[in-house]
């Protein structure tokens, strides 16, 4: 008879391993009393040694233990280390564990059912097993490239030794960890540029987002991100070299190139998978299997872990080993991360366990059902849990369990997330506030109130709002109010964006809701969801680059834009053109092309970087007859637009100051410093008083900056409605204030990612200034420089220890008289304002 072990682990990478490590300590309790037991184990590798996706690493790779929120529960131990220490601990534990590993063992087949599997490997051996559990991972299926020229020789999938290479014009491709990781290693002694399709590394772990973004900014290093960018081609020459051509957002590029390294992941190896059995939910080339929450198929007896489970992440991987035995032998444990989803369900109104609410919150979220439920998890963990309860006795009695919560969290740092109690009937967000987040509805109703009208939006269970904050980096439009016994999911902007940029139902869910409540606002307010959803099938997002054209005086127009984020600057005249209008995102524009003439009357130009909702003639004449309640608003609004854009014709010295401030970057500020030069007297009070008010560091460059017509603006923040600074921020140092204002705290970390970000140079680095004498011992001692910014200060041993950190204009947030620059300037001269009141500055002149 053949021997029939208990579990079959496939894979030795970090999942597989940590299961064969806890399934080898019950092996060495049950020989502890009795020497003649056998293994009820096998571990099965393919390869000479444990963890080949490890051993394939680049050699001194830095091996992070994320997420760092996350405990380890494994027999084998981890922590952040070079590959080598790693892999040479592992193999240490191995031996000492007395883990059944067998080498070399390629499995080909799995047949048979729950209690006799049978596991055939490549030489024809068979391994039975009561339990398989896969942890084989993604490494042997890379990603390809998908465009022509991907099997050129110079293409590879892995980066074994960077030091290998030199002297070459490199390209990696991809803007995970691995990808970041081979540009870093290669740089050294390369030229090299790293591809990443979005316009951020999202899914970069802090540690590596740091360094490439350091490295990109440093001069002395021949490193190049791009960003939104993406292989047209490759292209082999005559002469035996290749040329790459790129897809960038500038448009075509093209360069020679050496080596190109593509790290876009892995695809399941779907046709072994689902020969045993295994179903998939969808067929997306990236869908990954449906799983219990023990991690079970839906074949009985068969478990999946690690990559092939949908996470990557060693630390998580290895969780789930351990986990998976612990569940086939039939103990009762909790996940890892039960501890910290508890703390979060704690006060919520439920009687249930942690592990049921995380599936009733999945449930009532269609949006987020298609998610692994691993990620899921992460999200709640990474999100705040929002409830309400009606004033009186129970939220008396929760709001003090909350105090004592909050209290005995207090010296952890990071601090967990607990729940949030908010009163029924309290503001989630107010109209204007600057929040970027993202709501679910777990439970309860929202009212959230359309703007400019007296129209409310009830909102229910599992709906989602604040998308439009969330998309273009607008204030918020209309009052948020929780109604009661609400449960919400408030989730940041990064943890949404990462999640958009991986996902594409939650993506294509957002986008669409996004269309339809845009619809709805400018267009058609009284038809259904349904309705317009129809609408918005048809209806195509545009991207423009900074000083692309949406459409060009004189052309017949036939269709109209509605602004996703950004803005839009609108001249007349070809020949000399003059800015008549600035409009940013929200805004509808070319609409006056649909009610009447269809001549365009202006050109539409991107200020910056631009998203826009493109709704053609026939759909928009569809909406309006099947709602006419709008009609005579966007007629009366045409009218008044057309009004101001012959005034601002007719003034082209106007329209001059206007194209003035939109290229010095204004039309994407919702707060910028602007000088009178007709008023200043150059006394540098506002820099003073900028110093003053921050620790003797100005956050002010008066004397620097553009002027036109006695307009001055300075090196200033301008607090951008999407702030460069806050892309790729590691510790998440960068906030936004719900007033407006973009601020850094304590917990900056000096990598100087901010400084490059910024195109406006209004951040720097600077070490904590000296304290300086009182003002008195100034004025009648003569001690000190007196007050503002000691020019060329040398920092003091706690300052250097300390390290350079970013500072820049908070706009004086935390001033109840404003910001310091306006009111210390004797003459009135400096004023902040947003650019909805440009018009009426640029007029008086």
């Amino acid at each position: 008879m053949p021997v029939i072990y208990q579990v079959a682990v496939i894979g030795s990478g970090p999942a597989g391993l940590s299961a064969a490590g806890r399934a080898a300590f019950y092996d060495r309790q049950q020989r502890e009393q009795n020497p003649q037991h056998d293994y009820t184990h096998i571990l099965l590798e393919s390869f000479d040694k444990p963890s080949k996706t490890i051993q394939r690493y680049q050699k001194g790779k830095h091996v992070m233990a994320e997420p760092g929120f996350l405990a380890l529960r494994s027999d084998f131990e981890f922590a952040a280390g070079s590959r080598e220490t790693i892999l040479g601990g592992w193999e240490k534990r191995v031996v000492e564990q007395d883990v059944n590993i067998r080498y070399g063992s390629e499995v080909v087949k799995v047949t048979g059912a729950k209690g006799d599997f049978c596991v055939v490997l490549k030489d024809g051996t068979e391994i039975h097993a009561e339990h398989v559990v896969l942890a084989i991972g993604l490494e042997g299926n890379p990603r390809k490239l998908g465009v022509p020229g991907e099997d050129y020789p110079l293409v590879q999938y892995t980066l074994d030794d960077p030091m290998a290479h030199h002297n070459e014009t490199v390209v990696v491709v991809g803007a995970g960890d691995s990808a970041i990781e081979n540009a870093l290693g290669l740089v050294k002694q390369n030229k090299v540029a790293i591809l990443n399709r979005r316009d951020e590394f999202s899914r970069a772990k802090e540690g590596n987002l740091s360094a490439i973004l350091a490295a990109n900014s440093d001069p002395s290093i021949a490193l190049t991100c791009y960003y939104s960018t993406g292989v047209k081609e490759i292209v082999k020459a005559e002469d035996g070299s290749y040329l790459i051509t790129l897809n960038t957002a500038e448009g075509e590029e093209s360069f020679p190139c050496d080596r190109v390294i593509a790290r876009l992941g892995g695809v399941p190896p779907r046709g072994f998978v689902e020969s045993i059995g295994v179903e998939f939910p969808n067929d997306k080339p990236g869908a990954i299997p449906a799983l219990t929450g023990q991690y079970e198929s839906n074949v009985p007896g068969l478990y999946i872990i690690g990559s092939l489970a949908g996470y990557p992440l060693i630390k998580q991987a290895m969780n789930q080993g351990y986990d998976v035995i612990e569940y086939i032998l039939g103990h009762d444990i909790k996940p890892a991360d039960h501890p910290l989803l508890e703390l979060q369900f704690k006060l919520l109104p439920y009687i249930k366990e942690v592990d049921d609410l995380v599936k009733l919150f999945q449930q009532r979220i269609p949006m987020f059902r298609e998610m692994n439920a691993l990620q899921f998890r992460e999200l709640v963990i990474e999100s705040d849990i929002l409830v309400s309860y009606e004033p009186g006795a129970m939220f008396d009695e929760v709001e003090a369990e909350s105090a004592k919560i909050k209290q005995q969290l207090a010296k952890q740092n990071p601090s967990p997330r607990y729940t949030k109690i908010i009163r029924a009937g309290d503001y989630i967000y107010k109209d204007g506030d600057f929040s970027n987040s993202f709501f679910t509805i777990i439970e309860g109703v929202v009212e959230v109130s359309l703007p400019n009208t007296k129209q409310t939006v009830s909102h229910g269970r599992g709906q989602f709002f604040g998308e439009a904050s969330l998309l273009s980096g607008r204030p918020r439009e209309g009052n948020a109010i929780a109604g009661k016994d609400c449960i919400l999911v408030e989730t940041p902007r990064r943890t949404m964006i990462k999640l958009m940029n991986s996902n594409d139902e939650v993506r294509e869910g957002i986008d669409l809701i996004f269309v339809v409540r845009t619809l709805q606002k400018h267009v058609a307010p009284k038809l259904s969801i349904a309705q317009l959803s129809e609408f918005a099938a048809r209806i195509q997002q545009k991207t423009f680059d900074a000083g692309s054209k949406l459409f060009v005086e004189g052309e017949q127009g036939s269709s109209l834009h509605i602004i996703r984020s950004g803005s839009v600057t609108l001249t007349r005249n070809k020949d000399q053109p003059v800015v008549v209008a600035q409009l940013h995102s929200g805004k509808m524009v070319g609409e006056m092309a649909l009610m009447g003439d269809p001549v365009r009357r202006e050109t539409a130009v991107a200020t910056v970087a631009t998203e826009t909702i493109e709704l053609d003639r026939k759909s928009f004449v569809k909406m309006v007859q099947a709602d006419t309640s709008c009609i005579e608003t966007l007629q009366e609004n045409a009218s008044e637009r057309a009004l101001n854009h012959s005034t601002m014709e007719s003034r082209p010295e106007v329209g001059s100051v206007m194209q003035f401030l939109m290229d010095e970057g204004l039309g994407e500020a919702t707060n910028c410093l602007i000088i009178d030069e007709n008023l200043c007297v150059g006394c540098d009070n506002c820099e003073t008083a900028c110093a003053e008010t921050h620790d003797g560091i100005s956050r002010l460059d008066r004397k620097s900056g553009g002027s036109y017509a006695e307009l001055h603006v300075p090196i200033s923040c301008r607090h951008c409605e999407l702030p460069h600074c806050m892309k790729d921020c590691p510790p998440n140092a960068i906030h936004r204030a719900p007033s407006g204002e973009v601020f850094i705290d304590s917990s900056c970390i000096g990598c100087g990612n901010c400084e490059s970000n910024c195109p406006y140079d209004v951040i720097k680095l600077a070490y904590d200034a000296p304290k300086k004498p009182s003002l008195w011992s100034w004025m009648l001692l003569g001690k000190g420089n007196g007050p503002g910014e000691e020019s060329g200060y040398t920092p003091d041993d706690a300052a250097k220890a300390k390290g350079k950190k970013a500072v820049k204009c908070d706009a004086c947030m935390n001033l109840p008289s404003g910001p310091a620059c306006v009111n210390a300037c004797p003459t009135g001269a400096a004023v902040r304002m947003n650019p909805d009141q440009f018009i009426e500055l640029v007029e008086v002149r």
